[in-house]
């Protein structure tokens, strides 16, 4: 197991953390799977097109569109009902392939952490898993 944090910078970002993994990624496995959990409730964890910033914008964006975060019909009274919905639809954890140490990823994609009540101090869990041969 492995464990690091996200330093969250405003309320809604995504920060790629593909690099922060494979530094955690132990050297001698071969093949596995490396489990990413975001053990908060109000921050997610995805793969996508990480070539061109202008998609984290996009997805953020959309994200704001669909759950606003200034609904009047919102009950929760932390102020932060968008922020648990949209990290439902983003997830919570992953299951990546690991071949020779390092996480194995299609060219253009990468790990996203993303916060939608920031900002803050995250952590990011890693658990890894030997594939039977």
């Amino acid at each position: 197991m492995a464990e690091f944090t996200v330093s969250t910078p405003k309320r809604n970002v995504i920060l790629d953390i593909t690099g922060e993994i494979d530094l955690r990624i132990p050297k001698d496995l071969e093949c596995g799977i490396c489990h990413v959990i975001c053990p908060h409730t109000t921050a997610g964890i995805t793969v996508n097109e990480n070539a061109d910033p202008a998609v984290k914008h996009d997805i953020l964006e959309k994200l704001a569109h669909l759950i606003p975060h200034d609904e009047t019909y919102y009950q929760h009274d932390e102020e932060n009902s968008d922020a648990h919905l949209k990290a439902i639809l983003t997830g919570f954890s992953l299951a990546l392939p690991v071949k020779n140490g390092k996480l194995s990823l299609g060219t253009w994609q990468g790990v996203y952490f993303c916060e939608y009540d920031g900002p803050r101090i995250r952590k990011v869990r890693l658990f890894f898993q030997k594939a039977e041969e």
